[in-house]
């Protein structure tokens, strides 16, 4: 058994592509109930951005006219309501995204592309954002490179990823190895994502890469506290409490010259 199945995809890129394939999913269902509630959607939508912006403005001032690039805009991203007046989004999904979500997805220039080969020249944003996004991709540590390649020397990175107990890091690599087998059989959490990181897995994401550390956190207390708050629902909640699941890791870090 080789790492490409009939098709030639290699596992990776087949766990990337049922990702994409299942967000879509997700997203089409949710743009039919977003619809006659778009002002909602916007409204939470300006909360968050005008949240990260603020975090990033207590490194420096934030210019109306900076270059802001998204890696995975997605649906709902944050540069749509960042502020800027030259914001750039990139997701492999931007032009079905541009159809459904269209009362926001026009207030930034979006561009189908994938995060581990964006098509800009290197030095070109003075701030990049990357929420929640890497552990969806076929390449995450690629796509790290990317981020820190394209901002300007003392550029704003601002990035997240939910981070997993290590167990579910193993769980996932089992589930992808019995699909990689032939075995078709799908977990949701674990064919949604390509990856499920750990703390130490999400920092080592930019080891050797020109950038300085700001501000990082992981949320693992958050994460806990949350599960043994919430009444579990299933077995998979009841787990939570015994090892921790999608803890936000947040990375602020600069550009070095």
């Amino acid at each position: 058994m080789t790492g490409q199945n009939r098709h030639g995809e290699t596992a990776k890129q087949r766990r990337a592509r049922r990702a994409r394939e299942r967000q879509l999913d997700y997203q089409r269902a949710k743009a039919a109930r977003a619809r006659g509630h778009e002002a909602d959607y916007e409204a939470a939508m300006r909360l968050r951005s005008a949240r990260v912006r603020a975090k990033l403005e207590r490194v420096r001032a934030i210019p109306a006219d900076a270059r802001v690039l998204e890696v995975g805009s997605g649906a709902h991203g944050l540069v749509f309501f960042f502020g800027t007046s030259r914001g750039v989004g990139v997701d492999p999904l931007a032009d079905e995204y541009a159809a459904l979500f269209a009362a926001w997805q026009h207030r930034a220039r979006t561009i189908a592309a994938a995060g581990e080969h964006l098509p800009f020249a290197d030095g070109s944003f003075d701030v990049v954002l990357c929420d929640n996004v890497v552990d969806h991709a076929e390449d995450p540590a690629r796509i790290a490179g990317e981020l820190a390649r394209v901002l300007v020397a003392d550029g704003l990175l601002y990035f997240t990823v939910n981070v997993h107990h290590p167990v579910y890091a193993v769980a996932a690599r089992l589930h992808s190895a019995w699909n990689a087998a032939g075995l078709r059989l799908e977990v949701g959490p674990f064919a949604d994502h390509t990856v499920h990181l750990t703390v130490a897995g999400a920092r080592s994401l930019f080891d050797g890469l020109p950038l300085r550390v700001v501000e990082e956190s992981a949320g693992v207390a958050d994460a806990k506290r949350a599960a043994r708050e919430h009444p579990p629902r299933h077995a998979g909640d009841r787990l939570k409490r015994l090892f921790f699941k999608n803890a936000v890791y947040e990375l602020i870090a600069e550009r070095r010259a």
